[in-house]
């Protein structure tokens, strides 16, 4: 795990070993001024000897200033090292799960994704900042403090001695109690996320149901379920504050009633017991910022873990060793195709699928809920791979392809597709970045997009919102649709991706598909059957099967079930939808 995060430093390495060797230096002058200090209350104010006094102070100023630049230094490149760490693990992060697979991605929930990539990422750079820092000052500290101590009195340096062991046996018992709590915290703060990304997601629906109420009562449970585990986890790292608390001024006063008896007894300077006093103090500090550290990496140990893991997963889908090259054509050809989504050992969605499709041509799938028809057409892109069997596209086993050869030939229309923050022209350039404006209008016309854009006062300049929001369920759909075509595709998938258009549009977008489109293979997926009636195959999908394929005619006559859809949506169901 430390490995894998410290690859993460890269071009920060020179600020993550400068920050340290400040430190040191730090340390050193800090560990210096008590003995100056000695020095000046023996030689000078003692012995009333002015100039030694001027000397003295003179030197510790200068010692002060060197202690105050090389503090600066270290906390500036400090700042700079862990910030950009915590930005190259965002960086690696995000880039990793550009590369998952949708399996991948199934294994992780969006809010955890986020809370890795936000909170955990926050923690680790908090924590590797004070590793660099804090974690080199306290030990470089306790040990020059001890030195020097012993260097004035060993007897009453022992003192120190008994006091660290104590120190790191109740460190020890409050990190390994409080590390099980912060992974649980973590995890919940998952679950916080998920119903805050619900909540804000479907808020017409939380408003329309006057669910406010119950969302609330739920966000409620979740944060309270933090507060608890993250109260009990304060409380056992709060142990730390009175165990150091009860060492210092145990330590103190020892000190303090033994050093009086040696001066009285005079075995023993005023300026060396001062100065012995300074090193206990820096020394018990040094162990309160152990204990800081201690602290703050149980609490990042969780997020490290979980950041780990991501950086570990490994994508489902490989490219292969020889790939081949560019698609051919659009053919497709599903060879005895069963595909779970838990592998072989899980329930089955699709099975034994056997279907031949050929280029150009139009291929209608109509099915109930559940009967795995996006999951059908998901496996010709390699959103997933098949569990048995083989998919080929023009000729070839769409496992030969480098995905991004792969997937540049096939254009896929969601149901609920995506529009991102900017404007029109920046959407659909999506589908290809050099598309000129003229093709930009020639998509949008055959996806029957053109005439709302123009209507917008800016046209295709108009600004579209966080997952278009200012614009209806329709003109999305066709704008996804344009934006699909400007990649040219030999293979064209609409997956329910006109259920918001009305049926006239629809029919306009066929007709625009079969004129402009004659070469491209085009899989549409529907509930209406005006929408696929005129396709040349249609398939009917139950339970993960192809019940039944053809014509809508050799349909109507052999399949009593899309026999009965259609008399169904005749009778007036297609109007309603529209």
């Amino acid at each position: 795990m430390i490995r894998k995060l410290a690859g993460c430093v890269r071009e920060y390495k020179r600020a993550s070993i400068l920050t340290p060797i400040f430190v040191t230096m730090e340390v050193v002058m800090e560990v210096v001024i008590p003995l100056l200090m000695a020095k000046l209350i023996d030689w000078g104010i003692d012995q009333g000897d002015m100039a030694m006094i001027v000397k003295i102070g003179l030197i510790l100023v200068l010692a002060t200033i060197i202690s105050l630049a090389f503090g600066v230094l270290s906390g500036k490149y400090a700042a700079v090292a862990s910030a950009g760490f915590a930005k190259n693990l965002r960086k690696d992060m995000y880039a990793r799960v550009q590369g998952f697979s949708f399996s991948n991605i199934d294994r992780f929930s969006t809010s955890s994704i986020v809370t890795r990539l936000t909170t955990d990422v926050t923690n680790v750079q908090n924590a590797f900042q004070m590793i660099i820092r804090v974690a080199v000052r306290a030990p470089v500290m306790l040990i020059f403090s001890l030195g020097m101590a012993f260097s004035v009195n060993p007897s009453l340096s022992l003192i120190f001695l008994a006091a660290i062991p104590m120190l790191g046996i109740g460190l020890y018992l409050v990190a390994t109690h409080a590390h099980p709590i912060f992974e649980r915290v973590f995890k919940t703060y998952d679950r916080l996320n998920t119903v805050v990304q619900e909540n804000l997601r479907g808020i017409r629906v939380v408003k329309s149901y006057v669910r406010e109420d119950h969302e609330r009562a739920k966000f409620g449970g979740v944060s309270e379920s933090i507060y608890q585990d993250f109260s009990r986890a304060e409380k056992l790292l709060a142990l730390n504050s009175p165990l150091m608390q009860f060492s210092m001024y145990a330590c103190m006063l020892l000190i303090s009633w033994f050093g009086a008896r040696l001066i009285v007894g005079s075995s023993m300077t005023t300026g060396e017991l001062m100065s012995l006093i300074s090193y206990a103090t820096q020394i018990l500090s040094s162990l309160m910022m152990l204990s800081m550290v201690f602290v703050m990496i149980t609490i990042s140990r969780a997020s490290a873990e979980r950041i780990v893991e991501i950086l570990n997963e490994e994508s489902d889908l490989k490219d292969s060793e020889q790939p081949v090259g560019p698609v051919k054509d659009g053919s497709i050809v599903f060879r005895d195709v069963s595909f779970g989504y838990q592998g072989k050992n899980g329930q089955l969605c699709l099975e034994h699928i056997n279907l031949t499709i050929p280029a150009g041509s139009t291929v209608g799938i109509i099915g109930g809920t559940g009967s795995a028809k996006t999951t059908l057409v998901q496996l010709i892109p390699r959103l997933y791979d098949a569990t048995c069997g083989s998919v080929f596209v023009g000729g070839e086993d769409v496992r030969r392809y480098e995905l991004h050869t792969l997937r540049n030939a096939v254009s896929m229309v969601l149901q609920k597709n995506e529009l991102f923050s900017g404007t029109i022209k920046e959407n659909l350039r999506w589908g290809r970045e050099d598309a000129t404006d003229e093709e930009l209008v020639q998509a949008c016309r055959v996806a029957q997009a053109d005439e709302f854009i123009r209507s917008f006062p800016n046209g295709y300049d108009t600004y579209i919102e966080q997952g278009g929001a200012n614009v209806s369920g329709g003109q999305k759909q066709r704008l996804c649709i344009a934006r699909a075509l400007l990649k040219r595709p030999k293979i064209l998938i609409l997956d329910d991706s006109t259920s918001a258009v009305d049926t006239a549009t629809d029919a306009k977008i066929r007709q625009a598909f079969r004129e402009q489109l004659p070469d491209t293979t085009k899989l549409i997926i529907a509930q209406r059957i005006s929408s696929i009636q005129d396709a040349d195959l249609i398939l009917v999908m139950d339970g993960g099967r192809i019940q039944q394929m053809g014509t809508h005619d050799e349909l109507m006559e052999h399949s009593e079930v899309y026999r009965e859809v259609y008399t169904s949506q005749m009778k007036g169901g297609d109007e309603d939808d529209a």
